[in-house]
């Protein structure tokens, strides 16, 4: 007796709903597999999630501006369906926090500082200027996502960036200060795409954060993307990545790397909760997809 089709909600926001390039080709994809697929908003609360087999998070791109709404639905969809990453994990990686674990486990990352609501924004970049030898830096939210609200500064700049810092804090949003790596400028980022921890494709994001420019508030940075073959050191530090993870095997990642001066890949992002997949720049890729969408609740997971 054939199985019933899974009942598949691929979970965005409103406003991103006509902007996720990704979300056709997937549910095309999922459609020709056999799954019953719907587009749902993450805080439609007319929706009823134990009406599918799981919900696949893709393009909930607003809630870094309402994360604990959107940590309060993750965990009411993921007690009525499959959440998918699941919800220990997204809690994990919607705070850049998750930075510090990588480190730890000798995973390299770029040099990341965090600063705490109530310390001094200006004590706190003067410390971190002296520990970093670079021209540039970069400020952002440890809660974000699109670049929204990460700006890139000169050291002649210490008197914007500590207003910028200040402003976050005051917020209540731990910040994070970071070297800004300027071999990116050139080469650009590579992002490495893994469906169910095995190495799918990699493209190139050209530089987002320009000294001078006022960060984004827009729910994503406009971005250069071109396919790229990644290189050996560049897929050894994915993988190293994806193993210093404190979970099982994503269904999927995205592990954003720039090189630092040394040439050195690291890893600038580790994306388990919301991140584009680039299918239109790996053909097969949303099929590849699919299937291993479709088949997950057969499976048990991945």
């Amino acid at each position: 007796m054939a199985r019933a089709p899974a009942v598949i909600a691929l979970v965005t926001a409103h406003d991103a709903r006509n902007a996720d390039a990704d979300l056709p080709p997937l549910f095309e994809a999922l459609t020709r597999a056999g799954a019953a697929v719907r587009v749902v908003e993450w805080d439609d609360a007319s929706t009823q999630w134990s009406h599918f087999d799981l919900a696949l998070l893709r393009s909930t791109w607003d809630y870094s501006m309402r994360l604990p709404e959107f940590l309060s639905w993750a965990e009411q969809a993921s007690a009525a369906t499959h959440l998918l990453n699941p919800l220990p994990m997204v809690r994990w990686n919607t705070d850049k926090h998750y930075l510090e674990e990588l480190m730890h486990a000798d995973v390299r990352t770029v040099a990341s500082t965090f600063v705490e609501p109530g310390e001094s924004a200006a004590q706190a970049l003067n410390e971190f200027l002296v520990q970093h030898a670079s021209t540039d830096f970069v400020v952002k939210p440890a809660v974000s996502s699109g670049a929204r609200d990460a700006q890139r500064y000169g050291r002649r700049e210490l008197k914007t960036a500590v207003v910028h810092v200040k402003r976050l804090l005051d917020e209540n949003r731990s910040v994070v200060l970071q070297p800004y790596l300027d071999r990116v400028d050139a080469e650009g980022e590579t992002a490495l795409i893994y469906f169910g921890g095995t190495f799918s494709h990699a493209i190139r994001k050209g530089p987002l954060l320009r000294r001078g420019e006022d960060p984004t508030r827009d729910l994503f940075a406009a971005e250069d993307i071109t396919p790229r073959i990644p290189s050996l050191d560049e897929l050894r530090t994915g993988e190293r990545a994806l193993g210093a993870i404190p979970f099982a095997t994503p269904l999927y990642a995205r592990v954003d790397l720039i090189r630092d001066a040394d040439g050195a890949p690291r890893v600038l992002e580790l994306e388990l909760t919301e991140p584009s997949l680039y299918f239109a720049y790996a053909a097969g890729s949303a099929e590849r997809f699919a299937a291993l969408v479709r088949d997950y609740p057969v499976n048990g997971g991945i």
